[in-house]
């Protein structure tokens, strides 16, 4: 049977040092941070990252593995995410989470968090300066920067098989998953406009970079739980995503697909050739038209690809049930929602403006193409993109469209401002937050698989974390309300 998917999401957001004689993205990053976390920085522990580890057991001749920057601003926050510098970004990590719209609840969370830490930086930076934050995937310089889904899946599972079934999954789920872009980069043919930030820097099938020569499946093998038992699955083929209706089903639905593979309950061979091409393909058709060739020698668009994983979902949820994605209300929520989606993609993708980021964004640029008289390559267009991604509510026509009530949303706000402080109690995020909260002097450093308390005495306690749905509120929240200190903690859980 397939196991919980417990998920997660990494975003890279775009920043600018506005003002400064000398820009540098480093500083601006651990200044956002800095600033946000006021001095109280709880450390990252680095012992078990091993991002160099290949699922397929080798790595290809010339593939280099990422690089950890350890020396960069690195904290754990007590919502249980993780807030730091990666190379010239600030990142935010996601607390895991036992589904799909938990974790619309905490990726928006990250957004409020990016544009308090925007305020919280402005004491730090000189007179005339200013740190502007953007949720995007590209500088529309050639450069790239990513958002990353974790999904927790069983070791057991060939990763042939993986790859077999997701290739022709993550090319055609751009339909809903991507961001839009006006243009093109990295040497891709000229559209004026495409669903997907990221298709354009896909250049291999199958690897481990996440940087350079990008694969559409990542093979880092760093499960960060239990290696015996689990892998998480690294996708780093997703664009960031505003709209919560993009984000649940980009995640849903994909959590969905590992299942039936773990259950090996796809039959049907939905392999297409050349993936990479494809990716661009289906990217650079906003009209969803656009046929690739599969395997078999048919022709399909990416909307009839995706019919095909519906129909199979959808008998997987009446012939087994959807138990290991997030249970039956979210599943059912998943499943409709998908087939509402694909519906209205067939007969008129502008009928989802609102919905899916491609989609909004398109309209309302087109709207300024028809009243400006507007070409494509006008870099107001350009502009407008970029201000739809800005972090700031006041700034943001993402936001600004939200005020106006044109987006929908799945969670409301209030759950959104407590996801910035409270972890989800679904997952081992519960034990890490709560240690946060409780005693933050106390905690000396954590990671997704552990937690270091000192507990006033020699040595430093390092706790074990490696079951992700060990550690739940129902599973600790008793203990934490019978202890009054990390030591008392500490002999409990020894008893």
């Amino acid at each position: 049977m397939a196991i919980a998917k417990v998920c997660g999401i990494e975003t890279e957001y775009g920043v600018v040092l506005r003002g400064a004689a000398d820009p540098n993205p480093v500083l601006a990053s651990s200044m956002l941070i800095n600033g946000y976390v006021e001095g109280h920085r709880i450390g990252w522990n680095f012992e078990d990252e091993s991002p160099g580890r290949d699922a397929r057991g080798f790595a290809r001749e010339g593939a280099m593995p990422p690089e950890i920057e350890t020396h960069l601003v690195n904290t754990v926050l007590t919502n249980g995410a993780r807030y730091y510098v990666d190379h010239a970004h600030p990142e935010y990590s996601t607390p895991e989470c036992a589904n799909a719209l938990e974790l619309v609840c905490a990726d928006k969370a990250g957004e409020r968090i990016l544009a308090r830490s925007m305020h919280a930086a402005s004491r730090l930076i000189g007179a005339g300066q200013e740190i502007v934050v953007y949720k995007n995937n590209s500088d529309s310089k050639g450069n790239s920067y990513g958002t990353h889904e974790n999904y927790l899946v069983d070791r057991s599972v060939p990763f042939a098989s993986l790859v077999r079934h997701l290739l022709p999954w993550f090319c055609s789920r751009q339909v809903f998953t991507g961001a839009g872009k006006v243009g093109t980069e990295n040497g891709a043919s000229a559209v004026d406009y495409q669903i997907s930030q990221r298709a354009d820097f896909f250049e291999e099938e199958v690897g481990l970079e996440t940087t350079l020569k990008r694969p559409i499946i990542n093979t880092r093998d760093e499960p960060h739980a239990d290696p015996q038992r689990y892998r998480r699955l690294h996708v780093i083929v997703g664009d960031a995503n505003l709209c919560e209706v993009a984000t649940f089903l980009k995640v849903g639905t994909t959590a969905i697909v590992l299942a039936m593979i773990e259950d090996d309950f796809i039959a049907k061979d939905l392999s297409i050739i050349g993936p990479v091409a494809a990716m661009r393909t289906v990217s650079h058709d906003p009209t969803c038209h656009a046929t690739v060739e599969l395997l078999d020698g048919g022709r399909l668009t990416a909307v009839e690809l995706q019919w095909e994983f519906l129909r199979l979902a959808q008998k997987y949820s009446d012939e087994i049930g959807l138990d290991a994605c997030g249970g039956d209300d979210v599943g059912a929520l998943v499943l409709a929602r998908w087939e509402a989606v694909l519906t209205e993609l067939e007969r008129d993708p502008i009928a989802l403006d609102g919905q899916l980021d491609w989609v909004t964004k398109w309209s309302l640029l087109r709207a300024y193409v028809d009243r400006d008289g507007l070409e494509w390559a006008d870099p107001k267009l350009a502009l407008l993109d970029l201000q739809y991604h800005d972090v700031r509510p006041d700034r943001s026509l993402y936001e600004r469209l939200v005020r106006a009530g044109k987006i929908e949303r799945m969670v409301t706000e209030a759950e959104v401002v407590e996801a910035m402080t409270v972890p989800p109690a679904s997952t081992r995020a519960y034990f890490r937050g709560e240690c946060l909260t409780r005693w933050p002097d106390a905690v000396v450093a954590a990671n997704w698989d552990s937690v270091i308390l000192d507990v006033g005495s020699d040595p430093l306690r390092r706790i074990p974390m490696m079951e992700p749905l060990r550690g739940t509120k129902a599973h600790v929240g008793p203990l934490f309300a019978e202890v009054n200190s990390p030591a008392e903690l500490v002999a409990r859980l020894q008893e």
